[in-house]
């Protein structure tokens, strides 16, 4: 079942940003209910903006997008970040909140005229901390702790909006191995248990080809490829999109695919 669509979708930044020539250009995308997907491609192609754009954090200049076939701007904005949740690169904070802070501010959409949060926020909020495992770390500063235990409290943030669908930018950027395997094991329990569909931007191409379900590849600005993982994450398309060789095998026992770069021989 569809539950976001993008028709023609195009966005340029504005003349005076930085690297302005960029554009994205007739962007068609389905993300249906449950879909576990990966965008990947190379550096600049435009996977962070077209993850701004689902999140309404931009507006494209063409096209449209729907949300459970409902136009964007026909949403208010309250009410659809009750069903989309973003957890953007960054994962530390300029003030010094805790990360008990960090994730009640997840509970904004839901909190009345006045502000204030009641029983319920808190115990989702303890919830959603417990789930993926850093509720000791509950009244620590956001940055006392290490990135990866960050990028879960992150997640906890989201999580409390009690989203259908979950943005991630990256979210295994400046981990090391062991914290970049627990992010997406919890995603992959997240997605499996609690049909959460999620959609991530990576650069790791083995981490996308053991979890992910579906990837797609893009390349100036375009999507240029969009499959299940095993038709995408070939050494044609590995050489095609990121100009280096590779060994690709699949393993059908744990339906995941095992990726080598092949350094260039001089």
């Amino acid at each position: 079942m569809v539950l976001v669509e993008l028709n023609n979708v195009s966005f340029t930044y504005h003349s005076k940003v930085k690297n302005s020539g960029f554009a994205l250009e007739n962007i068609n995308l389905v993300i249906n209910r449950g879909d576990f997907i990966s965008i990947l491609g190379p550096n600049g192609c435009g996977k962070s903006t077209l993850l701004k754009l689902i999140a309404r954090l931009l507006t494209p200049v063409d096209g449209k997008l729907l949300f459970d076939n409902i136009e964007y701007d026909r949403i208010p904005l309250k009410k659809f970040t009750r069903r989309l949740a973003y957890v953007p690169q960054i994962t530390y904070s300029i003030y010094p909140f805790t990360v008990f802070e960090i994730v009640l501010m997840g509970r904004t959409p839901y909190l009345n005229l006045l502000g204030f949060e009641n029983k319920k926020d808190i115990d989702l909020v303890n919830e959603s901390l417990e789930k993926v495992g850093v509720y000791h770390l509950r009244d620590k500063g956001i940055n006392e702790i290490s990135g990866g235990e960050a990028q879960r409290a992150f997640i906890a943030r989201a999580l409390v909006q009690n989203p259908e669908i979950i943005l991630l930018d990256e979210p295994n950027a400046h981990l090391d191995i062991e914290h970049q395997v627990e992010i997406f094991n919890l995603l992959t329990t997240l997605n499996r248990n609690d049909n959460l569909t999620i959609v991530t931007v990576s650069h790791d191409l083995s981490l996308v080809g053991n979890y992910s379900q579906r990837a797609l590849l893009m390349k100036q600005g375009k999507i240029v490829l969009d499959d299940d993982k095993r038709s995408i994450l070939t050494t044609d398309n590995i050489r095609e999109i990121f100009k280096v060789d590779s060994v690709v095998r699949y393993d059908q026992d744990r339906e995941a695919i095992l990726i080598n770069i092949v350094p260039e021989r001089k």
